[in-house]
């Protein structure tokens, strides 16, 4: 794998390239984490992951546009200060209410959360994942969770 392409679904099968990362610059840890992100938030637009594609050595992410990334409880900017996760409510009326972070030593600590449908955070405990983002604005993964026991 070479490179990581986000393409913009356009609609009427046109898809424009949007945003691109190349293995000099960002590590294959980081290539398959992006992948496994349902949403990806850029410039304050929030966009949504409908395919995940190869061709050759080139990956391609291709994401729709959702709107205006509304913003959560407590958000906080960790650009330049590593890699970071976030645990949060997934309901708007809640205000993705923010369980808790955590730091990761690699994106391959954060790998392991993004593969669960459980995840046991520090602290609080099991929860279940309804979905997962990258929000390149504020340098930080995101994790969706909802009670196990939760509708």
């Amino acid at each position: 794998m070479k490179q990581l392409t986000y393409y913009i679904d356009k609609g009427n099968d046109y898809y424009e390239p949007f945003y691109e990362y190349d293995i000099p610059n960002v590590g294959i840890d980081e290539f398959y984490a992006r992948q496994l992100c349902t949403y990806f938030i850029i410039r304050g637009t929030q966009y949504e992951l409908t395919s995940n594609e190869m061709d050759g050595e080139n990956d391609i992410l291709v994401i729709k546009e959702i709107g205006r990334n509304l913003p959560g409880e407590d958000e906080k900017s960790f650009r330049g200060e590593g890699i970071h996760i976030e645990f949060r409510s997934p309901h708007e009326r809640e205000n993705f209410r923010l369980f808790s972070r955590i730091s990761s030593i690699s994106h391959f600590d954060v790998l392991r959360f993004l593969l669960k449908d459980v995840v046991d955070i520090p602290g609080i405990g099991q929860k279940l994942v309804t979905s997962t983002e990258i929000d390149e604005d504020r340098g930080v993964y995101v994790i969706y969770v909802k009670d196990l026991e939760q509708d």
